[in-house]
């Protein structure tokens, strides 16, 4: 007689991510802040135990590539005033700006399943999962890329010339690499198969339009509020991206 074991998956996450943990913790270039780290862990045993390798894929992707746009330019951004504070070094406020929209999706879908697994709702909290995470993969692409190569950037409601890192502010260089990485993850998210490829045409789509608007919001209402930080800006925008991505697949399933 054969017998057949399977880990159980919340084991493996809290395994896996305690040991990621611990090899982030003592290589000396920093992407997290200590805190960073704790909350990076909790994330990643979500994800993980969760949606399965499948799902923590996408969240690393994201997380590797957006580190990696981040520090492009890095030393010109410091100086000109306009880089990421601690180096680029992710605290528990960024994590969470980039991660909140996606864990919601993620927790709906275990809802979903202790609901009787209707698979269509569960089809859409994967699509808003991995569009949420494409659109801040743009934002943040669009807007490193921008300000460190961005040949002229315009301020996205009058498109007047404004200088490289004003809020709202959009060049060409900045908005082709933010549909590039959005395209790039949402392929990563069909090749795991969490989406279809009808789904990563849904999410490029949701990010152009996410990350556009985010703009606007910096553009016109950021230093208009002391509680609007970047970090619920950035809730705000995948939270958008997620929602357009789900509402483009309802709008196709209908027609």
């Amino acid at each position: 007689m054969l017998y057949t074991y399977s880990l159980n998956p919340w084991l493996v996450a809290v395994g896996l991510n305690t040991l990621l943990l611990a090899i982030a913790w003592i290589v000396p270039k920093k992407l997290l802040t200590p805190a960073g780290l704790f909350h990076a862990w909790v994330l990643g045993v979500l994800i993980w135990g969760t949606l399965g390798w499948q799902g923590y894929v996408v969240v690393m992707f994201y997380f590797l590539v957006g580190s990696a746009a981040t520090r492009l330019g890095m030393a010109q951004k410091e100086a000109a005033g306009i880089a990421e504070k601690r180096s680029g070094a992710r605290g528990p406020e960024n994590v969470w700006g980039s991660a909140l929209t996606g864990t919601l999706c993620t927790l709906g879908t275990l809802v979903v399943s202790a609901l009787g697994g209707d698979r269509f709702i569960a089809s859409l909290l994967l699509l808003g999962y991995v569009a949420s995470f494409s659109t801040k993969l743009s934002d943040t692409c669009a807007s490193e890329v921008g300000k460190a190569y961005g040949k002229r950037t315009f301020l996205i409601t009058n498109l007047q010339p404004v200088p490289r890192g004003t809020e709202g502010a959009v060049s060409l260089e900045g908005t082709l690499a933010g549909v590039v990485a959005s395209g790039a993850i949402a392929f990563v998210g069909w090749g795991v198969g969490l989406i279809d490829l009808l789904g990563v045409v849904f999410c490029i789509a949701a990010a152009f339009v996410a990350t556009n608007l985010e703009s606007v919001i910096g553009a016109t209402l950021q230093n208009k509020f002391d509680w609007l930080t970047n970090e619920l800006v950035n809730v705000l925008n995948t939270l958008i991206g997620a929602i357009a991505a789900i509402l483009l697949a309802l709008l196709w399933h209908q027609v």
